[in-house]
Parts: C-alpha cells; structure tokens; sequence
C-alpha cells in the first residue's frame, strides 16, 4: 500500500475490541480492519468516517453454533430449534464480537432464549473464536457459537476431532467486516485520496503473488465496495442488545 499511496503506510497492531474503536475515535489510526459492530461504534463515535470497502464473503456471513457430541444436542432445522439450549453451558467469543456474539443473541431471542436461561443463568465467554472450539471441543461448555470462516479453517487444518464437535446450526447470512477510514484523508493527503486508497483494496488481485498472499490471509478472493447501509440491521441489532446507545 505505501507502493501504491505513494506514502508511509504503517501498521499498529492493538489488542482488543474496545481499543482498536477508542484509537480509531482519537484519530490515532487512519484505516481499520472492524468487525460489523466495532465498525458500526466506530463509525457512530468519528464524524465523517467512510466504510469504504469489504471482502467478496463479508456480504454473506454466518455464524455456526457448534455442540459437544457428549451434549447428546443434534442438528437444529429452524430459529425456534435454538430452544434446545436452555438449560445448557453455554458460551460465546468476545463480547463484543459480531459473529461470536452480537448475531447470535439476536438469533437466540428471536427463538426466546435469553442469556439467564443457560446453566448456570450466564453464559460463558471464551474471548475468542479459537477458544470457544477449544472449550466445546474440550466439554467444559456442551455448546457454543462462532464465526463460520474460523471453524472451517480450524476444521481443513485438522485442529476439530469431528467424534467430539459438531455443528448445529448455521445462521442466516449478514453483513459483517469491512474497512472503515477516517472522514479527513482527502484533506491530509490530497484530493482524490480516499478514493484511491478505496480503488487499492478494491484492485488486489490473486494473479500478483504479494496481493495474494495478502487475499489469503484475509480468506477471501477479492474486496468489493462497501458502504454503511450495509450494517443499518447490526446498529439496529446493536442497540437493541443495548451494544450501541
């Protein structure tokens, strides 16, 4: 990117959720990588920032709640069959994960699951997509949910003993990463610039070896344009769940 920008461009590696939005909110970082909803926080918090672009799968997300097989839980065929995990240990990724919680509870109220009603009248929450595999794989939660990308990567490395762990539902799809810049660049680095840095992420293409490198890590083929009508259903979803206020 500093190639193409014809600037510096450096990365600033920060540690969680909550972090990465307050950092984007006092202008310390000009381009972030969020999920749905610490994008839509973020967003809401600085004036004029653009949601600019997403990855090809981004428009389609799912979420994959997933079961020990000693839970005896089988496949859920409807929202409704969500009910099956009253009573259950329970748990979700970070708190402020979209795909690891905030859809989730959407779906689970929308069946009229609520979070007391889980063993012990509080879910868990593991901290990442990674843990919730390892603590469901392990039995210390006979279910859990996560982003669908993460369980099939972990699943193709071999990493998921499929005799212990098994999926039991899929989500509908939603919208969910995206790029968000800050409003001022155009101002900082010159008219046009917004755009061009939006036409860089928009031109990575897999026949350039360094591009796609980069597309792999990302897990995706290519990123499309994007814009914030795309998350009004996570604000909304987000200040129901009383995430966003």
């Amino acid at each position: 990117m500093s190639k193409e920008l014809n600037i510096p461009v450096r990365y600033i590696p920060v540690t969680s959720y909550p972090a990465t939005v307050n950092a984007f909110r006092t202008k310390s970082l000009d381009l972030v990588w969020f999920g749905g909803l610490t994008g839509v926080q973020a967003r809401l918090q600085t004036k004029g920032s653009k949601v600019i672009a997403q990855r090809d799968i981004d428009e389609r997300f799912h979420s994959v709640f997933i079961a020990n097989t000693s839970s005896n839980l089988t496949r859920i065929k409807s929202i409704e069959g969500l009910r099956v995990l009253k009573g259950k240990r329970f748990t979700f990724g970070s708190e402020s994960s979209t795909s690891g919680r905030l859809m989730p509870q959407y779906y689970l109220q929308k069946a009229g699951v609520k979070t007391t009603d889980f063993k012990g009248r509080v879910p868990g929450f593991s901290g990442s997509h990674d843990a919730t595999i390892a603590l469901v794989q392990s039995g210390s939660y006979q279910a859990g949910v996560l982003n669908e990308k993460v369980w099939e990567s972990n699943l193709r490395r071999g990493r998921i003993n499929p005799s212990k762990v098994i999926v039991i539902w899929k989500t509908p799809k939603y919208h969910d990463y995206h790029w968000l810049a800050q409003g001022n660049l155009d101002k900082r680095f010159g008219k046009g610039f917004t755009e061009k840095l939006k036409n860089t992420l928009l031109g990575f293409n897999k026949k350039v070896p360094n591009q796609r490198k980069i597309l792999n890590l990302f897990q995706a083929n290519r990123f499309i344009p994007s814009n914030s009508s795309n998350y009004n259903n996570i604000e909304r979803i987000g200040r129901q769940l009383k995430k966003i206020r």
